[in-house]
């Protein structure tokens, strides 16, 4: 288990919600186009365990991306993410609609992000998050930062730190413990 400072601990225990930027967050960066100019991204499975396992525990999950993806699109319904914000010119907007929503104060999000357009919404949220590979400018304003980059494990660590805060990751660990055989 990793251990973080107190500082973040405290900031990560209030967490109700956890806004992931897409593009080198929840992928590596690389965008894919055929031919016909679709758009395919490669996703982290360990990612998506993760973010299962904190939206099981409690905390709400959502995306804002200033692309609009139809694979993003695919992979937030299967990981049942309801608050999917694609298109997002004005990522500050989407932010504020999701914290009056559901009903939170900044200081209850949790923002992650890897360039420029995600410094605005990590400035407001209450733990702003830079993943391993982010743009120094990004890390600077960041009160934690992954060990893993974009797309290979580092939503997962957001996931594991947020629940170990809450003193939850141990529950979901064991119900894979305790499951069928």
């Amino acid at each position: 288990m990793q251990h973080y400072s107190q500082a973040i601990l405290d900031k990560a225990k209030q967490i109700r919600l956890v806004i992931f930027d897409v593009d080198g967050v929840l992928t590596d960066g690389t965008l894919f186009l055929d031919k016909q100019g679709r758009e395919y991204k490669s996703f982290h499975t360990r990612d998506g365990q993760g973010i299962k396992m904190l939206r099981d525990s409690g905390v709400e999950v959502a995306i804002i991306s200033g692309r609009e993806s139809e694979s993003v699109t695919q992979r937030m319904e299967d990981l049942r993410i309801s608050h999917v914000y694609q298109g997002q010119e004005n990522k500050v907007a989407a932010f504020e609609a999701l914290c009056l929503q559901l009903t939170l104060t900044s200081n209850q999000v949790a923002h992650v992000g890897d360039d420029l357009p995600d410094l605005p919404l990590m400035r407001r949220a209450g733990l702003a998050i830079a993943v391993n590979d982010a743009h120094f400018a990004v890390k600077r304003y960041a009160h934690w930062c992954t060990t893993q980059p974009g797309g290979r494990g580092a939503a997962r660590e957001v996931c594991d730190l947020i629940m170990q805060a809450q003193n939850r990751l141990d529950v979901a660990i064991s119900r894979y413990l305790d499951g069928p055989a």
